[in-house]
């Protein structure tokens, strides 16, 4: 009995060990018009081989989005226009930044690093809504990790193997 309970503790130990591995985002929550620090986590390379770019798309409601420097690394923005016209600090935004990608650097299988951007949750967001930001992962050898999968109704992140990262818009808690 207490090898089966050992086993089963175990194997549940490796499985959250693995789910941990994924590309993730630092801050599970952000309120409607307020910024978003978005701290992008790589834990792990590709199949073993050194991760040497990492690129976000930056999901429609989040807008004003501003990569930080990473020292070794090179960052790229590539901009566009948004689907709908968002309001910010009273001015109509209808463009902005939709990718950023950081290049440059070696990132080994080995180590963990974190790869940062700033955006504004475009206040016209519904609190209990949940938005996801995919993120490709590329390495040495053409090899790659694409955490981009995003649940169709009535699944989760759980039922997918990469599961795009998110972050849930609630209220703003009250002082």
């Amino acid at each position: 009995m207490i090898k089966q309970i050992t086993s089963a503790l175990f194997a549940a130990l490796c499985a959250a060990g693995a789910a941990h591995g994924h590309a993730t985002l630092e801050q599970a929550q952000a309120a409607p018009g307020k910024a978003y620090k978005a701290v992008v986590r790589i834990g792990h390379g590709c199949e073993g081989k050194p991760t040497i770019r990492v690129r976000v798309k930056v999901p429609e409601g989040l807008i004003s989005a501003k990569p930080m420097p990473k020292s070794g690394w090179t960052v790229d923005k590539i901009k566009g226009a948004y689907e709908k016209s968002y309001n910010l600090y009273g001015a109509a935004v209808k463009e902005g930044t939709t990718e950023i990608a950081w290049s440059g650097g070696n990132l080994a299988d080995d180590e963990y690093d974190e790869f940062v951007f700033r955006g504004t949750v475009a206040k016209e967001t519904p609190t209990g809504t949940r938005i996801y930001v995919p993120i490709v992962q590329e390495c040495t050898d053409g090899a790659f990790e694409r955490w981009i999968e995003i649940p169709t109704l009535g699944k989760s992140s759980d039922d997918y193997e990469n599961p795009a990262p998110f972050f849930d818009v609630v209220e703003e808690p009250r002082s």
